[in-house]
């Protein structure tokens, strides 16, 4: 994967420093976690892909379908309700940009393998996100935390609509739903800095309903179910 390594080193790094944080240092923040709601904005990473159950069957001369990952960039506006020392009800909507690729292998009538013909899905997502998330006990200016929620998201780039049954360039696309559903859980630190929050966190996306658009093109009958698959660094700035 393509940002396996750079996202382990941050991780290593990011624990690193959580345990020089739990020194006797003077407090930041000592008031932050008395308030009922607080807000901030959220900016990250992502690495996005699919989870395909295909029939190459149905696929004429298809040897071989594959996904490709590629990188996107997450907006995300932050507000948590407390709920009590250690609980909170986290909503983050936001804006996500993101590709993804399926990559398509046939024979020739010669028997010999083609390069892969590449079809790439731009999409530009409007997530609405809700988790309930676990903070751990504040150590001087460190704490962890978990979450786990449901992300409503609405990808405005979707050509869902779009007559795909002549194409005179021979470059049929790839429809996908407009409405992706997903289950997300992650992990991030709380940085209690002098005058914010900072949390670097490490979410991943289960896309639950299928989106792929049935449209009979040679591109979409070999894909029975499509589901996405995103595991996004997001970096939280909360006042």
């Amino acid at each position: 994967m393509r940002f396996s390594k750079p996202i382990i080193l941050i991780v290593l790094t990011i624990t690193s420093l959580g345990a020089i944080a739990q020194r006797d240092i003077p407090e930041n923040l000592p008031k932050f976690d008395n308030r009922k709601l607080h807000f901030g904005f959220q900016l990250g990473l992502s690495s996005n892909g699919f989870n395909v159950e295909q029939d190459l069957t149905l696929g004429d001369s298809l040897t071989r379908l594959e996904m490709g990952r590629e990188p996107g960039f997450i907006i995300h506006v932050v507000s948590e309700l407390h709920l009590g020392p250690y609980f909170g009800l986290r909503f983050t909507p936001g804006i996500a940009f993101a590709s993804r690729n399926l990559q398509y292998t046939y024979f020739t009538s010669s028997n010999t393998a083609q390069s892969p013909v590449i079809r790439t899905i731009e999409s530009t997502f409007v997530d609405i996100p809700l988790y309930l998330k676990y903070r751990s006990a504040r150590v001087n200016n460190f704490a962890q935390y978990i979450f786990a929620g449901f992300n409503y998201s609405i990808d405005l780039a979707s050509q869902q609509f779009v007559d795909n049954t002549v194409d005179e360039k021979g470059e049929f696309i790839v429809k996908l739903q407009r409405m992706n559903y997903m289950v997300e859980a992650g992990v991030g630190f709380d940085f209690f800095l002098e005058y914010f929050k900072f949390s670097p966190e490490l979410r991943f996306s289960y896309g639950i309903n299928n989106i792929i658009v049935q449209d009979e093109t040679k591109f979409a009958n070999p894909v029975n179910q499509l589901n996405s698959r995103i595991i996004a660094l997001s970096f939280n700035f909360e006042g």
